[in-house]
């Protein structure tokens, strides 16, 4: 596909743990930033400028990207709670729960058309 050809801002096929979101982790937490790839791979498939990807479903206009995004979140939310349900979890009951209700809300979001 030729940059600048698809008018749609896509979510990133790794949705809620993108390169963007670790490389801003890491810049809050440790005052280091590390170089974001030119282009990602998308939810639908395509590889695009890193800059036409969001995590925000405000902004993702592409309908395969938010339903992608919406699936990630949904098991991502699965994973947290299985996560935290293990002996020696790192990660307490109460916030694996919101971790996972944030990422149910986010599901949400990304399915409203």
């Amino acid at each position: 596909m030729m940059e600048g050809s698809d008018p749609h801002v896509h979510v990133a096929a790794e949705a809620g743990r993108d390169a963007v979101v670790v490389r801003g982790a890491l810049a809050s937490t440790f005052g280091l930033a590390g170089d974001l790839p030119r282009e990602v791979t998308t939810g639908c498939g395509v590889r695009v400028p890193c800059a036409m990807t969001s995590p925000r479903p405000d902004k993702v206009t592409c309908l395969a990207c938010r339903e992608h995004a919406q699936h990630e979140h949904l098991r991502l939310a699965e994973w947290v709670e299985r996560l935290a349900g293990m002996p020696g979890a790192a990660v307490g009951p109460d916030q694996a729960r919101q971790a996972a209700a944030r990422h149910r809300e986010l599901a949400a979001r990304f399915a409203e058309a």
